[in-house]
């Protein structure tokens, strides 16, 4: 554990859905809060296809009944959580972090809270983006109201930062925390051969969405020239799993569908695999294969995947781009030896910049950061 990781306090994080892959984090986290660590969260609706976690092992997990208005694709949704301020009357946070989610209104009442005790709150967010739509106006100025009260963000990505320094956040306000799902590995980054012996293994991992663009990704494999038609593998589950195989019949009929698979046999699959793609949006799974020293093609996104996705370990795709992706698995699949070199940068972001333990130290990091901000703005205050 690196100097200065640890947070000397009680932290407690507002999650409106605390879905099953968050669970290892917060875990994590709770190690480097001397105090302990409280969770609250409530249960996501049927509509989001999301698996909430259960509990936590050493974070305190509250679960409260979320009480939803609308639906979540709506940009009128809201969202109250009632038992909110009890939570923090009983755990008495020296620093709170809150989802930077406007639509859960009952949000702004625990700032005030935790102001009117003198602590600070910081936001978690992917950032800022330019919005769209007839109710843009006013979604803006409802975001800029909701974040001007915090004293701080975490931010996904380097671009979420600078979307929040933008809104007027100060730069030492301002915290990067990469996404991560998966721990530093503890496995030795896999041996492949430089000379291939058999057809290349392209390997995708997520949940069947059209989001995911697996129907330009079967469309490219099926114009690739023979010589470079690789062995798909598509692992997962999902709504539009009968619409890819379909699809496949038509455009790639070797396509492999495996359903979803989990732990070992998961495992064996990153490594056997050659190349990792992922050509729509959303995707934890990127990290998990760059820790298997997976070379990554990944569709350009939120800014998530800007920190993670490099030139020298994989490349980012621009939009719904088919052209663009054909062209990119020409040029992964060309080149075994400039792969297995792509490979070992991935495996080595993975070890030591993008993992649930950097994750967790940097948000240790900036709810000290933020505390001692805090109390030296009130130290500045007192005659």
């Amino acid at each position: 554990m690196k100097a200065g990781t640890l947070f000397a306090g009680r932290l407690a994080i507002q999650q409106r859905v605390l879905p099953s892959y968050r669970a290892a984090f917060f875990d994590q986290l709770a190690v480097l809060c001397q105090d302990g660590l409280s969770v609250l969260a409530g249960q996501p609706l049927p509509e989001e296809n999301t698996t909430p976690a259960s509990s936590l092992k050493a974070a305190r997990f509250i679960q409260v009944q979320n009480s939803n208005l609308g639906r979540t694709t709506s940009p009128l949704y809201q969202c109250w959580q009632p038992g909110l301020l009890d939570w923090l009357e009983t755990w008495q946070p020296d620093v709170l972090i809150v989802e930077g989610n406007p639509r859960t209104k009952s949000t702004r009442r625990a700032v005030r809270w935790m102001h009117e005790h003198g602590k600070p709150v910081l936001g978690w967010g992917l950032g800022a983006p330019l919005l769209q739509g007839v109710l843009k106006s006013w979604r803006e100025r409802t975001r800029r109201s909701f974040l001007k009260p915090l004293d701080g963000m975490i931010a996904y990505s380097r671009r979420g930062a600078e979307e929040y320094h933008q809104l007027g956040f100060p730069t030492e306000r301002v915290f990067i925390a990469p996404n991560a799902v998966t721990a530093r590995p503890t496995w030795p980054l896999p041996n492949r051969p430089i000379v291939p012996t058999s057809r290349s293994v392209v390997l995708f991992v997520g949940r069947l969405q059209d989001r995911k663009r697996i129907d330009n990704l079967l469309r490219a494999c099926g114009s690739l020239p023979a010589s470079l038609q690789p062995r798909l593998v598509i692992v997962g589950e999902g709504p539009s799993r009968a619409n890819f195989e379909e699809l496949a019949r038509e455009f790639y009929p070797s396509a492999e569908f495996t359903g979803a698979h989990f732990d070992k046999d998961l495992e064996e699959l990153y490594r056997n695999a050659d190349l990792f793609v992922l050509p729509g949006t959303g995707g934890l799974a990127v990290q998990q294969a760059m820790s298997y020293g997976l070379p990554v093609i990944v569709g350009e996104g939120d800014g998530t995947q800007d920190d993670l996705v490099r030139s020298e370990n994989g490349w980012l795709l621009t939009g719904a781009d088919l052209k663009g992706l054909t062209a990119t698995l020409i040029e992964a699949l060309s080149d075994l030896p400039r792969l297995r070199r792509m490979g070992e940068v991935s495996y080595k972001i993975a070890s030591e910049e993008v993992n649930l333990e950097a994750m967790a130290a940097s948000f240790a990091h900036a709810a000290t950061s933020i505390s001692n901000l805090k109390n030296n703005t009130y130290a500045k205050r007192t005659p």
